[in-house]
């Protein structure tokens, strides 16, 4: 039986135990809490300001500011003491957590961080994320400052998968895909399905504005850029973003924030409707490619 299949026959407790119990270990045992794959980096913008933050073996989460309000969210807060210096190193008001599944690597620190901050709101699609007092449902809103986020329900990697698209007039545009897109990738199907993640990937996420800057879970873009190698050998943009990626990775420097056009033209899983991919699949029909692609990476090695 494959991983993915012995996964979706658990009950649903079982599974996320499993998962977390997995995740909690390899991560624990590589680093501790804190992460030391990456360091710290503030992605500046006019209204906005993103602070990378590195935890376990290859985790982000995000620091969101509004720099009108000074009024912040931390996504994914899994080392809740990361957080907090990041929050006195920012001067600023932190009143939201959002939540984009309910894995131990990203929900796990959210019943300390409630713990240690007055009046926090914690923002998930599912009833198995830690201390959830926000549900969201696809395109709910809500701000942080001045700052609007639209949820985009992405089931697929978990059933209540979120993805947080934070804009505001005159500025860049970001989305937080926690494991539903990464870059040069995309999460496992463990709850859901290729027709599900070619909805996610393609008609939610694919459909934002090109320069949309993407900010995902996890440190796994050399990985990924290893296969979409393997699935469009010809594919220049690709190998060019790799010699980038493995440059960023020499300084511990995230290759995080991808960008929306960026995807479309280096990630397999954005281009199942490319002949190269299709052809690579042996498939004419877009999400019977998708599920082939997710298939194959599941046990590729470069």
């Amino acid at each position: 039986m494959s991983f993915n299949a012995a996964f979706r026959s658990c009950p649903t407790w079982l599974e996320n135990r499993l998962v977390s119990v997995y995740f909690k270990a390899r991560s624990i045992a590589a680093n501790g809490f804190r992460g030391t794959h990456s360091n710290s980096v503030l992605i500046e913008q006019p209204k906005m300001k993103v602070q990378i933050l590195s935890a376990l073996q290859d985790n982000y989460m995000y620091l969101i500011i509004d720099e009108k309000s000074k009024e912040a969210a931390i996504v994914d807060p899994v080392d809740p003491e990361a957080v907090a210096d990041a929050v006195k190193g920012n001067d600023v008001n932190l009143t939201k957590i959002l939540t984009t599944h309910h894995h131990w690597d990203h929900a796990g620190g959210n019943d300390k961080m409630v713990k240690n901050f007055d009046n926090l709101q914690v923002y998930g699609g599912d009833d198995r994320v830690g201390a959830l007092t926000c549900k969201v449902q696809h395109n709910d809103t809500f701000n942080i400052g001045s700052l609007n986020v639209r949820c985009l329900a992405t089931p697929c990697h978990t059933t209540g998968h979120i993805c947080y698209y934070v804009t505001e007039e005159g500025d860049t545009p970001a989305v937080f895909t926690g494991d539903t897109l990464f870059a040069g990738g995309c999460g496992r199907f463990f709850e859901g399905t290729a027709d599900q993640m070619y909805k996610a990937l393609i008609e939610i996420l694919g459909k934002l504005p090109d320069e949309t800057k993407v900010y995902c879970g996890h440190e796994y873009t050399i990985a990924n850029l290893k296969y979409g190698i393997h699935v469009e050998p010809e594919n220049e943009a690709i190998r060019e973003k790799m010699q980038w990626a493995k440059t960023q990775r020499d300084k511990k420097i995230p290759t995080i924030p991808s960008t929306i056009e960026n995807e479309k033209l280096t990630n397999p899983f954005m281009r199942v409707h490319e002949p190269s991919v299709m052809k690579h699949a042996n498939e004419s029909d877009p999400i019977k490619t998708m599920a082939f692609l997710r298939k194959k990476k599941d046990t590729f090695n470069a």
